[in-house]
Formats: structure tokens, sequence, C-alpha cells
């Protein structure tokens, strides 16, 4: 029986014997507290490891004496470490290892980047061209997300533009700062261009070197992140080299990973890519990558703050199946606030393949090639307090996406400002493309028919190429815009002239060919549509700055409709309160 097991009275007489027995000098054995039974060692505290260009990665990490790589920080830290990172270009890899949660960061003050190019020189001239002998860097150019899988057939939906067939060839390479573009042989070296002869080894320009700094990619991968749990923090990123199939140049691939302020640049394919749930991006900007400024897929629980991503798809991959800001498919309960999505070849922001529970409020998506906010094959969204504008394709378009709240956003010099469009996609059908393989099928929860479509409080102006300003079409002939539900009512509706667009409204009439009305009024007597709002034609709707026009501003009592509850909770706003576009702060 032990001590632990006496009732107190015994134990401390017990106690007490014990002390009168141990001879004078020598310790009394040491008794365990009755509450220590048992009880796990204490936790360890987090270490801190830090890193510094003028370090060795045999020191100790401490900030006096720290370690030269990332990678060595990370391979030395234990789950719950920090690996502090001070200023300076690091060239190398960094892979955050599934088991460890690690915190890596930069130090305060610092600007840290990791840069997946180097410099190289002894460059020879012969003929037109300059040759830099030995370079043996060599990527893999398959052009899908399957390693050495062709191409798509159809044209529509390759990844390849016939126009830039080298897009899916990692190479990079800098003059002076000034990115070029590969070409497929050194017959078609110009200025502005070079080639990549793999099987010489060796690295041909067009244009003169001499003088300036030249830099090439030679690294794929920049960040991996396999640990729950792990964060990334104020780390830059630039000039790597992914192939397709590597998914992007920073990869999440493990739960409840955080990602705040860094810059993911000029990278050769997508910079960032999601693929684990529960991660949350904030304060990012992802621009200058070849094809996607950023990706998510299984991303449920996904929370972006603040993140722009600008002047992607420099490559100019197709704009589908994917290219342009950011991505996101297969993946459910989706909250993007406060974000810019601007600039891009392609579409700006692109929720996509069964994606369920989608929030985008307080955004901006401006000036893209395609469209500036798709919702397709999707369900339940709200979209709201956001500007669309300057897009070269649809404003928003919505395509067999259920559910969907469409409130208070300026929509204005776009293609079609708001297109609302059915196709025969069927997603009981296992032969199409965009099922959650995770949930059932058919999914209850993915009809991938439109509607309900709640549409209210927007303004909406239109350049003079569309051709309607709210748009309503069934081409699987299937329904009427009634039978879709799509419900309009409180929206401002602005035309340069009425001619520019001759019709204000397209309306699925099913089997038939749509309806088309000319004015706002004519709509609203055929359907009871649009009881309260504004149909402008001439005066603007909104101010450079894209506010609204104090004539619209002094209509919004009789035009807007009350916020409801739901959406007033998203903005932080009154329940009930009435305002027409987005608040633009």
């Amino acid at each position: 029986m032990s001590i632990l097991g006496l009732r107190a009275p015994a134990r401390a007489l017990l106690l007490a014997l014990l002390v009168t027995l141990v001879p004078s000098g020598v310790a009394a054995p040491a008794v365990p507290s009755a509450g220590a039974a048992g009880a796990a060692p204490a936790a360890r505290a987090p270490a801190t490891l830090h890193v510094a260009r003028h370090g060795r990665d045999s020191a100790s990490g401490s900030s006096a004496t720290p370690l030269r790589t990332i990678s060595a920080a990370v391979g030395r830290a234990r789950s719950g470490d920090r690996v502090v990172v001070h200023g300076g270009t690091y060239h190398e890899g960094v892979v955050l290892p599934a088991g460890k949660r690690i915190s890596l960061r930069s130090a305060p003050g610092s600007r840290v980047w990791l840069d997946g190019s180097r410099a190289v020189t002894g460059w020879a001239k012969e003929g037109a061209h300059f040759v830099h002998a030995g370079w043996k860097v060599e990527f893999d150019s398959s052009p899908t997300y399957s390693w050495g899988a062709p191409d798509n057939d159809e044209e529509a939906w390759s990844f390849l533009n016939r126009a830039h067939p080298m897009a899916a060839h990692p190479d990079q390479v800098w003059v002076g700062g000034t990115r070029l573009r590969q070409v497929a042989s050194r017959a078609r070296v110009r200025p502005g261009t070079f080639f990549v002869d793999d099987a010489g080894d060796r690295l041909y320009l067009g244009t003169d070197p001499r003088g300036r700094s030249v830099r090439a990619s030679d690294i794929a991968k920049a960040i991996s992140v396999r640990g729950a749990g792990s964060s990334v923090t104020g780390i830059g990123v630039r000039r790597f080299a992914p192939s397709v199939p590597h998914m992007g140049a920073v990869t999440v691939e493990a739960p409840r990973v955080s990602l705040r302020r860094m810059r993911i640049l000029d990278n050769a394919t997508t910079g960032l890519h999601v693929s684990a749930r529960a991660a949350t991006l904030s304060h990012l900007e992802l621009a200058r990558n070849g094809m996607l400024g950023a990706g998510a897929t299984y991303a449920d629980g996904l929370r972006v703050v603040a993140l722009r991503a600008r002047r992607n798809n420099t490559e100019r991959f197709n704009y589908s199946p994917v290219a342009g800001g950011l991505k996101i498919d297969r993946t459910r309960g989706v909250v993007i606030r406060r974000s810019d999505f601007s600039g891009n070849a392609g579409t700006g922001l692109w929720l996509d393949e069964s994606s369920f529970g989608i929030v985008v409020t307080g955004s901006s998506m401006r000036r893209n090639l395609h469209h500036g906010l798709s919702l397709e094959i999707s369900a339940r969204a709200v979209v709201a307090d956001n500007v669309v504008a300057g897009n070269a394709d649809h404003g928003v378009k919505i395509n067999n996406t259920s559910d969907v709240s469409v409130w208070n956003n300026t929509i204005v010099g776009n293609g079609r400002p708001l297109n609302i469009v059915q196709d025969d996609r069927d997603p009981s059908d296992a032969a199409t493309p965009g099922q959650d393989p995770r949930r059932p099928r058919p999914d209850p929860t993915m009809p991938w028919v439109n509607g309900p479509i709640e549409i209210h409080n927007n303004i909406v102006s239109t350049s003079r190429s569309a051709n309607c300003l709210l748009c309503v079409e069934d081409y699987s002939g299937r329904f009427t815009a009634r039978q879709l539900r799509v419900r309009a009512s409180g929206n401002v509706y602005r035309r340069p002239d009425r001619g520019s667009p001759s019709w204000a409204v397209v309306w699925s009439r099913g089997s038939r060919d749509p309806a088309v009305f000319t004015s706002v009024g004519a709509f609203r007597a055929a359907t009871s549509q649009e009881r309260r709002h504004l149909d402008l034609v001439g005066p603007a709707a909104v101010r450079p700055s894209l506010r609204a026009t104090r004539r619209v501003v002094s209509r919004t009592g009789s035009v807007a409709v009350g916020l409801p509850r739901s959406v007033a909770r998203l903005l932080a706003r009154r329940a009930g309160v009435r305002h027409l576009g987005a608040w633009l702060g």
C-alpha cells in the first residue's frame, strides 16, 4: 500500500516518523502530493527559432545565432514552435510537414521573400541571340491538373489557347526586371523572348543581357503547408515555376491553416491553392501569376478577407476551364469579404462545381477580361454590397445556381450586367463533370437549377455593347423565368439611350423564345416585377467614384426595399434600412 492510500491523519504521522528516522544531513525522501498521482508532465513552452541571411544551419537558432535557411528551422522545430525569419531573400522551397503545427512568420518590420529564381551570368553572343551554356533546369509542361495527360479535346474547354501554346511551360526569365516571353524554338527568338533548349542545356535570349541583371526560375514550389493548424505570416513568394499539376506555388494541404499578409507574385501558373478545410486567407496579394491568382477545392469553411487578386493569367490560358483571379469549386461554406478581383485576364471571382453556402460581400470585381463574378452549378449564395464594374463580359453571371440573393450591388459598365442562364446539365448524370464526390448522387442540396433568385436594391448600368440589363434565359427550353422564381424589385436601371441596349429585360418563356421588354415599365406591366424601380435613360446613375448620383440617392425612399435581417446581419447593417447600390465604405 502506498503512502497516498492512507487517511490524512495517518499520513501526517508517518511523515513525522520519516523525518525523525532520517540521519542528520541526509535529505528526506520526496513524497508526492495526493493530487499529483498520474499527472502528465508539464506542457512544453513553444520555442522560437530564428532565421537570417547571415546565419548558419549548424547554429542554435537563437536570435543571436540564427539559422541560415527556413527549411533547417522547420526541420528542427517541434509542433507548436515558431520560426521567425529576418529580412532578406531566401532561395529555397519549404515544406511545413504533417504532424507539426508551426507558425512561420517574418520578423517585425522585416521584408522577407522566398524567391524561386536565381541570377544567371556568363552570356555569349551567337548571331542575333545570347546564350548561356549549362542550363540544366527542366520543368514539366503538363497542361492539365493530371501529370502527363494531354489537354482537353474540345477547344472551348482546353486549358491552352492556340495563340499562346507555351502557356503551360513553367520556365520564366527576367532581364533588367522585365519579364520575357517563352517561345518554342531558337528560330523564333526575338527581342523580348527566350528559348530553353533542354536537350542541349542552353538558355537563349533575344534581349541583350549585357549590363543588366538576368534572373531565371529554377524552383517549382515555394511553400507546401501539410501541418494542421499551421500559419504563415508576412512571407513574400515570387518567381517560382509550378507546373499546372502542382496546383500552386503555395499549397494548403491541411486543415485550420491561416495565411496572412503575404504577397504571391510572378509565379508560372497558379499562385496559391487550398485543398483542406477551415483555411483563413487574410490580407493576401496575388498578382501577375501565369494562370490563376488562387484556387480552392474541397476547402470547406474557407474564409477570405481583404484578398487582392490582380492582373493574373499573364500566360493567357483559356478563360475556361480555369483562369483569372480566384476560382473555388466543390467547397461548402465560403465567406469572402472586403476583397478585390480586378484586371485579371479571365473571370475575377468564380464559384463553381457544386459549391454551397457562399457569401460575397464588400468586394470589388473590376476590369476583368471575362466575367466579374460567376456562380455556376452551385447553390445558396448571398452577393451583397459589391462593386462589379468594367468587365468585358458579364458583370454577374448566375448559371444553374439555386437560392441566390443579390442585394445592394453596383453593377456598371460591363457586358450583360445581370445574366441569369439555365442549361441542361444534370447533377444525377455521372458523365457530367462538376459533382462533389463527397456528397450523395443526386445531391438534394444541389439541383443545378436556377432559383429562387432575389434581385433587390442594385444599381444596374451597362456599356453600349450589351443587349439587355436584366437577362434571364433558359437554353434548355425547360423553364420560364417565373418557374425559376426570379424576383426583382427596388433596382435602378440605367441606359445611355433607349437603343443602348434596346432591350431593358430579356425574360425566359421556357420552350418559346424569351420575351423582350424595351422598358422596365413594360416589364413591370407584363410580369408584376419591379413594382418599385427607377428606369434612367440618359442621366448617369453613378459618379466617377461609382457612388450613386444625387438623382439616384434622392429616390432611395420610393425605390429601395428594406434590407432583410438575414442580409443585414452579414453586412453589419440595420435590418430594414433602405439604400441603393453598394455602400462603398
